[in-house]
Order: C-alpha cells, then structure tokens, then sequence
C-alpha cells in the first residue's frame, strides 16, 4: 500500500505512481494557467479532481466551469488548458492513466513507466 499528504502549495508535484497510474498534485495561483493549445498527453488519460478553488478547463477549445468537487476525464490526445479564474489558489488531483511523468516531472515517453 502507498500513500501520500497533498501539501497543497506546490505548483505540480507527483504524488503516487505504480505501473499503471499516476496521482499528481497540481496548484495554480489566481490567473495562472496549465497546459495551453498544444497541451496534450499522447499516452495518458488525465481524470482531474478540483480540490478548492474555481476556474474554466478548455478541451478541445470548448469551455468548462471548474469548483470544488468537479471530476472531468481530459483523454488522451486532447488540447486542453486549465486556468484558476478565483482569487484564491486552485487546487487540484490528478491521475493519470497510464503514468504521464517521471517523478522529477518530465514527461515520460508514451506507453512507458518509470521503474
């Protein structure tokens, strides 16, 4: 069994990870953004959990509200950019499925995890 703190202050930071998936922490100040038009994760389905705070995510150029208790499934391949619209910070956890970053937060190369 693993298991991990969210400490809810670092800007991305890997949580958990086995084989298969991937938990990542991910905090936006107020008008920051994650992710843009050519943000998109060939190997890895992103299932994104708002923890506190509010914003839009944009997939595929189409808006969507986020607050606390939001769960959206980003598939793999999609453009998509999250962005905190609040004053206070954004929260979120994400999994990925499979893994999409090593544990110093590179990008892993499609359909690999780390050992």
């Amino acid at each position: 069994m693993k298991q991990a703190k969210l400490n809810g202050t670092n800007a991305f930071r890997v949580v958990l990870s086995n084989r298969r998936s991937q938990a990542v922490e991910i905090v936006l100040a107020a008008g920051k953004t994650e992710g843009g038009s050519d943000n998109r994760h060939v190997g890895s389905d992103q299932w994104l959990y708002v923890a506190s705070g509010i914003g839009t995510a944009t997939i595929r150029g189409k808006r969507y509200p986020l607050s606390p208790g939001t769960l959206i499934l980003i598939e793999r391949g999609e453009a998509h950019e999250i962005r905190n619209t609040g004053k206070r910070r954004l929260r979120t956890v994400n999994i990925y499925v499979p893994p999409a970053y090593r544990k110093n937060g590179e990008v892993l190369p499609r359909g690999r995890s780390e050992k």
